[in-house]
Parts: C-alpha cells; sequence; structure tokens
C-alpha cells in the first residue's frame, strides 16, 4: 500500500484504506459478468459498493450498477439510475431499485438525486421480502443514512415493494448476473466502482461495511468481516494481470467474474484506477460548462469523465476544467491528445471562479492575462486572448505535460516528456509563465477545444507516462493541505427541532454558540438573531428596520453546547408549540473566521478595529437602539467598498460612499462613512464579520445565465450553509443540508422575509466541491445578473463524499 493511502486519514477513526477502483466505460460497452452455478436465496440479501459517477445521463438512459434476468426479455432485475425519462445532465438522476416479469414486481426510487460527479457515494441495497412490513422488504442507504424510497422510475410507477416472501428475479443460476449492464437493455454504467460486496442471505446495515471517521464527521469504508453466503462476492479489483484476474473474487468463494470492454493495457484506455474512496482525484467537471454562454458549444465528456471532445465551430469554443481547485504547492499531470484542429485543443489552467462572462467571446483558456494560460496545438503559449511562440506543435496522441508551482506563480509545459523552451522545473527555470497572481478562487487544470478536439486527462489515478518533476506531486485529495477546520459542525452548525411553548434546550453543538438564528419553518415568523456580545434575551430581527428587543422569554441562556429557551410570546417566533424549526449557530474567533463587534456611532468618517487577523470578506451592521431605527446593511468583497447590499430587503446593491467611506477593511479595521443607517452619533450598533477560511468558508459571486443548467460555483468544500442574492432586486435565499439533506434543495428561507419554508420549482445542487444552479427563475439565476453568496461548510473537499 502507497504512503499516499496510509497517510490519508491519519488520525481519524477509520485506518482501512481501498487501493484500487475499476473504471466501466459506456462508450466502451464495460461489464462484468458470471452465471451462479447455484441458486442461492432469493428473498434475502445485501449490496454494497462505493462509486464516483462519471456521464450524467442522457435522454431516457439507465445507468445499471447490478442486474440479472434473461438477456433481452422479461423476467430481469436491476439496481442503478434511471433519469426520470428527463434530457441531460440535468436530469432527475435517481437511484433505482426495479423488477419485472410480464408486470412490474418492484419499482422504486429514491428521492435523492445523484448528480455529484466530483467525489465518492457508498451504495447499501439490503433486501428481505420475509418482512411483514412492505416498505421493510427493500432499504437503500447512501453514505450511512438510509434513504426515502418511492421516486418515479422510467416505468412510470413509485412505491411498489416486492410481495411478501417474494423471490427476487437475482441470485439464481437461471440467468446470468451483470455488473455494470441491463440484462434488459443494453444500457451500461459509467464511472467508477470500488469495495463491491454482495451478500447472500443477509440484509445488512451500512455500518458492516463502512464507519464514521471522529476527526472529520465522514463515512469512510470499513472492510467487511463477515460471512458471504453461497453467491456472495467480494470485488476489489486488485490484480491487473490479465482482464481475467482483475475480475477475480476475494471473498475466498472463487466467484470470480468475466470482463468484458475493461482494459489492462497501459494508456488511457487502462481501467484499474487508484481514484478511490480514500484517494479521490480529480476529472474533467462535467458540470463546468456554462448553458448561458453563447459563445459557447457543449463539449462531450467520457471514459468516467477523463475524456474531453469538444463540439462547435471555432466561435464556439468549449472549455472544461478540473473537478479540484488549488491555491498554493507544485502539481503535475497529462493529457494524451485525442485529436486537434488549429490551435486546438490548448492544454493548461484557469481560475476556479465560476465563468463570469464578462466579455462577448465567453469564457475560454488565455481569455485572461492572469488566470488563464495555455499550451497550443500550434506550438504557441496562449495568454490574454493572444498566442505567443513557444514550443513544438503537437498531434493526436502526443502526450502533454503541466508542471504548476503556484508557490513562486511559474507554469511548464511539455511534449512527450521534454520541456518546451528549454524549461526546468525542478530547477524553477525557463518558464513559460511566471509572475502571475494566483486567484482568491484558486486554478484548476483546464483545457479547451472545438470541432471534435480533445484530450484524456491523467492526474495520477493511472500511471503517469513520464516521472514529475522533483517536487512536484499528483493532483489529488491526500496531497491537498491539511485544512485548519477538518470538520465543519466545529464552528458552525444547524439544529432542527419542534417547539413546545415551554422552556426547552438545545445541548446538540459541539461547541458554545456566539450567534443563534433562529426561523420557524413551518409559519411565517420573525428571523430572531442571538448574540453573546448583546447578551441571551436580546434579539434582533432581520426582515424589519426595528430596533433590538429585550424578553426574558425568548433565547434565554447560552450554553457550552447550546442554548436554552424561553416559553416564548407569539409574537417573537422562538418557540411556538409545534411550530418546526431550523436554528442557525456560529462560533466566534479567528480560527472560524467570525468576529461580532460592538461600536457606538460618532458621525464621522472613521474605522472600527474587528478581532479577525485578515481582512473580512462579509460583514453586517444594524442599528441596535437609538434615535435611527434602519436595516441590516452588507458589505461584500464581490461587490467592493463603493456598494452595500440592504440585506433586510429584497433590493439590489447600491453605490454610496457614505456606508463604507469607499474604503476596503484591513486585518484590523474596517471602515464606516458618514450615513445615519450604519453610524448616526451616540447609536448603538452590531456588525458580524466573516473572513473566509480555506475549506470552511467561502464569499464570492457568480454571473446568472437563466438557465436549468446553471453555473457551477466551486467552493472547495461541501456547503453546510448558503446564502444567495442577486444585485437586483430579489430576495436572499438561505439553503442548508440540514433540512434539505439530499439533492436537488429547493426550499429556502428568507432572511428579508418572515415566510415559512415553502418549495421551490427549482433551486440548486449542493455538491462536495461546491453547488450548482438548477433554477432558470430570476431569483437564483437570472441571465446576466450577477449573485453575490456566502458559505460555510459541512467538510472540506480533502475528507468530501459526493452528496
Amino acid at each position: 500500500m502507497s504512503a499516499i493511502h496510509q497517510v490519508l486519514l491519519a488520525g481519524g477513526a477509520a485506518a482501512y484504506q481501498v487501493p484500487y477502483s475499476l473504471r466501466f466505460r459506456r462508450a466502451n460497452s464495460a461489464y462484468l459478468s458470471r452465471t451462479p452455478a447455484s441458486t442461492g436465496n432469493q428473498q434475502v440479501m445485501t449490496f454494497s459498493w462505493w462509486m464516483k459517477i462519471g456521464e450524467l445521463p442522457s435522454a431516457n438512459q439507465v445507468k445499471v450498477i447490478f442486474a440479472s434476468g434473461a438477456a433481452g426479455s422479461n423476467p430481469f432485475f436491476a439496481i442503478g439510475f434511471n433519469d426520470g425519462n428527463n434530457a441531460g445532465g440535468n436530469a432527475p438522476l435517481r437511484m433505482s431499485i426495479l423488477e419485472g416479469t410480464s408486470s412490474v414486481l418492484t419499482s422504486l426510487a429514491s428521492d435523492m438525486l445523484f448528480r455529484d460527479p466530483s467525489a465518492w457515494y457508498h451504495c447499501v441495497v439490503a433486501i428481505d421480502t420475509t418482512q411483514a412490513t412492505s416498505t421493510n422488504r427493500v432499504k437503500l442507504y447512501v453514505n450511512g443514512t438510509q434513504q426515502t424510497l418511492g421516486g418515479t422510475t422510467t416505468y412510470g410507477t413509485s412505491g411498489v415493494y416486492p410481495s411478501l416472501n417474494a423471490n427476487i428475479n437475482y441470485n439464481t443460476s437461471t440467468y446470468a448476473t451483470l455488473i455494470g449492464k441491463s440484462s434488459y437493455l443494453s444500457q451500461y454504467f459509467d464511472g467508477y466502482l470500488a469495495e463491491m460486496n454482495f451478500i447472500d442471505g443477509q440484509a445488512l446495515t451500512p455500518s458492516s461495511f463502512g464507519q464514521t471517521d471522529s476527526a472529520t464527521g465522514v463515512w469512510v469504508p470499513k472492510k467487511y468481516a463477515g460471512t458471504y453466503g453461497t453467491n456472495g462476492f467480494y470485488l476489489k479489483f486488485a490484480d491487473a494481470t490479465s482482464t481475467t484476474t482483475i475480475g477475480n473474487d476475494s471473498s475466498g468463494n472463487a466467484n470470480n467474474w468475466t470482463t468484458s470492454g475493461i482494459s489492462v493495457t497501459s494508456g488511457t484506455t487502462y481501467d484499474q484506477m487508484t481514484d478511490t474512496p480514500t484517494l479521490n482525484y480529480p476529472v474533467w467537471n462535467p458540470l463546468e460548462y456554462d448553458a448561458g454562454l453563447t459563445t459557447q458549444s457543449t463539449p462531450t465528456f467520457a471514459d468516467a469523465n477523463m475524456k474531453f471532445t469538444g463540439t462547435g465551430g471555432s466561435n464556439n469554443v468549449c472549455t472544461s476544467r478540473s473537478s479540484i481547485g488549488v491555491k498554493t504547492g507544485k502539481w503535475y499531470w497529462e493529457t494524451v491528445i485525442v485529436a486537434i484542429n488549429g490551435a486546438y485543443p490548448v492544454i493548461g489552467v484557469m481560475s476556479s471562479q465560476p465563468y463570469d462572462r464578462l466579455t462577448s467571446s465567453g469564457s475560454f483558456m488565455g481569455q485572461s492575462a492572469t488566470t488563464t494560460m495555455g499550451y497550443s496545438a500550434t506550438g504557441s503559449k496562449l495568454q490574454s486572448n493572444s498566442l505567443t511562440a513557444y514550443g513544438n506543435t503537437f498531434a493526436a496522441n502526443d502526450v502533454i505535460s503541466v508542471a504548476l508551482d503556484l508557490d513562486n506563480q511559474k507554469i511548464w509545459f511539455a511534449k512527450n516528456g521534454t520541456w518546451q523552451a528549454s524549461g526546468d522545473p525542478a530547477a524553477g527555470t525557463n518558464a513559460a509563465f511566471s509572475g502571475f497572481t494566483v486567484p482568491t478562487d484558486g486554478i484548476s487544470a483546464a483545457l479547451s477545444g472545438y470541432q471534435s478536439t480533445g484530450a484524456s486527462g491523467n492526474f495520477g489515478q493511472r500511471a503517469f507516462s513520464y516521472t514529475p518533476p522533483t517536487g512536484f506531486k499528483a493532483l489529488n485529495t491526500a496531497n491537498l493541505p491539511t485544512p485548519s477546520i477538518k470538520k465543519g459542525s466545529l464552528y458552525m452548525d444547524a439544529t432542527l427541532r419542534t417547539g413546545t411553548g415551554a422552556t426547552a434546550s438545545v445541548s446538540s453543538l459541539s461547541f458554545a454558540p456566539d450567534l443563534v438564528w433562529i426561523k420557524s419553518r413551518s409559519a411565517a415568523t420573525n428571523n430572531n438573531l442571538f448574540d453573546t456580545s448583546r447578551g441571551a434575551t436580546v434579539g434582533l430581527v432581520s426582515q424589519t428596520v426595528t430596533a433590538e428587543y429585550t424578553d426574558a422569554n425568548s433565547l434565554t441562556a447560552f450554553s457550552s453546547n447550546g442554548y436554552s429557551l424561553g416559553s416564548d410570546a407569539s409574537s417573537r417566533g422562538v418557540n411556538i408549540n409545534t411550530n418546526t424549526y431550523v436554528d442557525w449557530a456560529w462560533k466566534e474567533g479567528a480560527t472560524p473566521g467570525f468576529d461580532v463587534v460592538l461600536y457606538t456611532g460618532n458621525g464621522t468618517n472613521r474605522t472600527v478595529s474587528h478581532s479577525l487577523g485578515v481582512a473580512p470578506a462579509c460583514y453586517v451592521c444594524k442599528y441596535r437602539s437609538g434615535s435611527n431605527a434602519d436595516e441590516w446593511f452588507m458589505y461584500h468583497k464581490s461587490l467592493g467598498a463603493t456598494k452595500y447590499i440592504r440585506w433586510s430587503q429584497a433590493l439590489g446593491a447600491y453605490t454610496g460612499s457614505t456606508y463604507w467611506n469607499d474604503t476596503a477593511p484591513t486585518s484590523s479595521v474596517f471602515s464606516l462613512g458618514t450615513n445615519s443607517a450604519i453610524n448616526t452619533n451616540s447609536s448603538l450598533y452590531v456588525s458580524y464579520l466573516w473572513s473566509e477560511i480555506e475549506g470552511f468558508s467561502k464569499f464570492g459571486s457568480y454571473v446568472g445565465n437563466g438557465s436549468t443548467d446553471g453555473p457551477f460555483v466551486w467552493c472547495g468544500f461541501t456547503p453546510k450553509w448558503i446564502y444567495i442574492k442577486g444585485d437586483s432586486a430579489s430576495s436572499g435565499r438561505q439553503y442548508d443540508t440540514e433540512r434539505l439533506p439530499y439533492n436537488q434543495a429547493s426550499s429556502p428561507l428568507y432572511f428579508n422575509a418572515a415566510s415559512a419554508e415553502s418549495a421551490e420549482a427549482g433551486g440548486i445542487d449542493i455538491l462536495s466541491n461546491g453547488f450548482k444552479l438548477r433554477w432558470s427563475d430570476s431569483v437564483l439565476n437570472g441571465s446576466g445578473t450577477t449573485f453575490i453568496f456566502m458559505a460555510f461548510a459541512e467538510n472540506p473537499f480533502k475528507y468530501s463524499r459526493a452528496r
């Protein structure tokens, strides 16, 4: 086992590592097959597997993991994905358990949508048809959590459980069993599979195969230690000696599998990968494409998102970036050229920020002077939309290497192992580009192409063709910097509860909260904010211009792991009997980047001290008491110091020098102007300030495209809580994974309104490395509108699971 695997989860609860996965390429019709020698238990069984999904579905596609049945006809059994008969990567990709003969015997689908291609899922399906309660006969668990079944499948039916004591059409010698292909239809899975266990005769829970890592709170693999039964098997894909041995069973049963469309020949088709649940590598991110860019055409992705192919004409260049972005370190990766046309493809890097559409030519390699740099098929280097003589031309099958040194701001390119223009990354000399500014969003590997030009990436999940320069690492999660906050719930969390109308307490937090924000989900009541600086019982309401209030029956005390609540006056809306609530809480300090500052206005341009130690990325100021009751006003780094947002109103961004004195905050102070709303002489104010903490908090912006295939926003973590607000007249929306435990997240709450939680027609996908807009509505994704956001992490991407 490699040293990388040994240190990946050092200090966590799990020491077990998964060294290999097997890639299934739909374009190569890849699958595994075997026919059991005898029939096993057809009533009780468990399937457990880890997967990283590749191609997202096109219309009417089914992506099958396990299948059995008569070839091309009934009966059949399948566990996999269906797209709900919707089109493209925007389809609701649901896990389905289907079974039929001439009629439907089982038809179940998850409410959860699987659209995160950047990290790993763990799935368990437990079947026990001897259970008296029908809903106990089939259970689906994802990342250790049981999921609701009943969503619509491709058959248009839902909630059909197998009948009592039914024999499932699986685990029988009558039919071939398949992995990665449907027996009924020739439709194939695309992606990576690892740690595949089938248990014959037992219905098990996820705890047999995984556990929660104590240091990160993330679900991690655990080696199965039980028995397998007659037809049980364990596929770890460890022996790549041949296509025969790669399918060997490691359970001791010798239930080996025959491979088809799988390759263990070195090169771009090599399918044994070190991309696993314990060592995640980037792929070309199919969520990156911005459908609102009229100058882009839609690229295609294949081979589990390692192959990118451009489409469209020369004025429709399309670009993709890696699913991992970095800010520091020295990195190496390779791309194998598939086809060229003119100057394309271009291989290089781009900023990880969302496509901004700030220029008429769209966002493609080389357009920006500082954030994108590339090596063109013509041998030129490309930056600022300009080609400059550099090195040799390249052609199909050439290997282009990239060495990126973010610590010294340099980048080099090699063709077939030769660094161009006498470059030497190990020595740090003759770089293709140097002295560039590393964007605050980080940098991602990238490539651009059109008219079938493209390349296959290799970030180290298979053997490199050439030895990386000394000091340069493969781009994977083990090599990412260790974040200062491994588990977000130590500093920010959300709690769900039901009001009692009597004294109550919350004691489930892993920290002593300094800010608690309370909102009823089920009723139109106030947003109530309490902080330790102003003290318990002293609240502020976000959607009004009123001053702070004191109520002995509101939040009555802060504790080391939560807070206490009073019997509540219904006018406050803090603890009304039977109302459902979500409470968001933050811990103050430089480590989580949060500060609460109280100040008294003086009516003149001034500065106010804070304790963050770095410049805040965002802060809000609110009148507490005095003669000038007014709204909440927000500074956000994406808008700059000349603009402000009325946080408590459904209004856009405004320009005004009297708010922040046109002066950006520093590591010790923030500036105030003379406006009475935030600086009336002798009036009392509170300010909440946040700085950006790598892997824990992110404050940025994106430009909407008016499409249900909206922008992807890289955060570098799985968000726990997200606030989104447009710079036009729209309400700010809050989403969190406590209320919305699976995608699509589409039931927001509002800072500027007392409204209860209600489902939107669309929403967002909250992902392992950020979020993606899935609604065309102007409130979240208006075409050409700039939206700011605040996001706090559940887990940094180094440890995240797909969501």
